[in-house]
């Protein structure tokens, strides 16, 4: 028999990435009352039906939405559906769908991806201007899509300005703006503003939107106008991304959008990961490599303090000699977590 208590410990809370985190309680309620009796499969249930109605709140009412498993799938089957096979996606140098799908995009799309080198993970319309300037003709992959994370994998947050400056630079020569939102309510927290200030209501085409990095088990959405891409549906199928048992990815997501489960987490998130910062300044030899927007700490440490904190938990080096490392926290991450990690930082 499996020792349980040897594999995992309940009490126990890295600062790895915030998809390590649990299922938040309510997610975990709204699956258990979801499991009761039979619903229709492949998105025809009423738990579907009311997250469509939720994210028309949240998004306007021409928005539409497509539930997907995970948050590479959102990237592949949005980006799919908006890239001609022609097509190039912009992104910038450190996006996720770049660095973290394993290729997903182009091997599974068939696109090619143009990376823009980029100080903070955020591209601006000059970084953008001379890609999309590069070529017209037969020999170059045809830019079709700005590509952005939001918040960016570099824990920096787009103002609402921002996007609309891509937007109305795409839209001008007729490409469309895609947002990786698996933090989107993390960039929300922290701009105080509703989801649809971030996206619809500054230009933005379709949207990636998140939910396994902020309480829920699996499952996130791609979120579009009705009118902006067509076929959707068809490719979300053949990517394997419709769930046969959709009520259970609908039910996680109600639970996390239809009230504000999804904001209190984020803002608790980012506010764990704004103590952390605080307290890494009386670490000796640390300092913050970028500005502490959303639930990302990105720091320089020296290897002895790294080393020491590896002893009791997981974070991620971000620079291959590991003189930069990412800490993260999540819905779930305490004050005392904080408090007792920045102790072993400051031991001497």
């Amino acid at each position: 028999m499996i020792d349980r208590v040897r594999l995992h410990d309940p009490d126990h809370r890295d600062f790895g990435s915030d998809n390590y985190a649990g299922v938040h309680p309510q997610v975990l309620e709204a699956l258990a009352e979801a499991n009761g009796g039979h619903q229709h499969g492949y998105g025809d249930d009423v738990y579907s039906a009311r997250l469509a109605e939720v994210l028309r709140g949240h998004f306007g009412p021409d928005a539409v939405a497509f539930p997907v498993f995970n948050g590479t799938g959102a990237n592949v089957v949005a980006l799919t559906a908006m890239t001609p096979r022609w097509g190039s996606v912009v992104v910038p140098a450190s996006a996720h769908v770049h660095t973290d799908e394993a290729g997903a995009p182009e091997r599974m799309a068939g696109l090619k991806l143009l990376t823009v080198p980029t100080p903070d993970g955020r591209l601006t319309p000059e970084l953008v201007a001379p890609v999309l300037a590069g070529g017209h003709d037969v020999h170059f992959p045809q830019p079709s899509v700005v590509a952005i994370a939001q918040a960016t994998e570099l824990g920096t947050v787009y103002t609402p300005e921002q996007v609309a400056a891509l937007a109305e630079q795409a839209h001008a020569v007729g490409l469309r703006l895609y947002v990786d939102g698996a933090r989107l309510a993390n960039a929300a927290a922290h701009l105080g503003l509703p989801l649809r200030a971030l996206t619809t209501d500054v230009g933005v085409d379709v949207v990636g939107l998140g939910g396994t990095k902020n309480g829920v088990m699996f499952g996130e959405v791609v979120v579009l106008d009705q009118h902006a891409v067509d076929g959707l549906p068809y490719v979300r199928k053949m990517h394997a991304q419709l769930a046969s048992k959709s009520r259970f990815v609908a039910a996680q997501l109600l639970a996390l959008y239809e009230g504000d489960l999804w904001l209190r987490s984020a803002r608790h998130a980012n506010a764990m990961a704004a103590l952390l910062a605080a307290g890494l300044a009386d670490v000796a030899g640390a300092h913050l490599v970028h500005p502490v927007q959303a639930n990302a700490v990105f720091a320089a440490l020296p290897a002895t303090t790294v080393a020491r904190l590896r002893e009791r938990w997981a974070f991620y080096d971000w620079t291959p000699d590991g003189s930069q490392v990412r800490i993260m926290c999540a819905w779930d991450t305490t004050e005392q977590d904080v408090e007792d990690f920045l102790a072993v930082a400051r031991e001497s």
